[in-house]
């Protein structure tokens, strides 16, 4: 499998985390948000784990960048899919983190073009125990599209375990961020009503 659109090629200069880069295109320097996967953020378990993973995949190297529906995100980072040529075929990136257990797969519609693919590779990182899914698991924040632990967990929030009320919880009550989030949401944790709980 390759790339399904439009490409640019760019090279990688500087890997920023474990699902941030920066790229030079045409002489000009980009930083760049890997589209549909999360890793944990600087200064949390397993962040540097993931920014190695990352820097072993593409420093330095040559790719090929795939965009989806929308061009940037709310930090005008450039979102794409990263592609790299592999032999006579390619690796698609963001997918390969997420097969290592170095990300998880995290939907941001409208951009969700290889989404399936990314589900597919958690759950083989999942079922090998490896990355942020060793044995014993790493205490890092919740991700959209992780699987929920079994317990008391109320429906709504399908992907953590959050017990349902009473008592009713804040979002200060809870340490799991950017959670899925379904009717009738009873501890009111998607005030926005997108989908996601506790985004701040």
């Amino acid at each position: 499998m390759g790339p399904q659109g439009i490409t640019v090629e760019a090279v990688v200069v500087d890997i920023v985390d474990g699902d941030t880069i920066k790229v030079e295109i045409d002489g000009l320097i980009y930083p760049l948000r890997y589209i549909g996967i999360d890793s944990p953020e600087r200064g949390l378990p397993h962040a540097d784990e993931a920014t190695a993973a990352d820097q072993r995949l593409v420093s330095g190297a040559t790719v090929l960048l795939e965009s989806d529906v929308s061009d940037t995100d709310r930090f005008d980072r450039l979102l794409r899919y990263v592609w790299l040529a592999q032999g006579s075929g390619w690796l698609l990136v963001n997918r390969e983190l997420v097969r290592l257990g170095e990300a998880v797969s995290a939907a941001y519609p409208p951009d969700t073009k290889y989404q399936a693919l990314f589900d597919a590779a958690q759950v083989e990182a999942l079922a090998a125990a490896v990355g942020i899914w060793t044995a014993t698991p790493v205490p890092i924040v919740q991700f959209v599209g992780t699987p929920a632990p079994a317990g008391n967990c109320d429906p709504a929030y399908p992907t953590v375990c959050i017990p349902p009320p009473p008592p009713d919880l804040n979002c200060g009550d809870i340490t799991f961020r950017r959670f899925t989030v379904l009717a009738p949401d009873p501890h009111a944790f998607d005030g926005d009503h997108d989908g996601i709980g506790c985004e701040g």
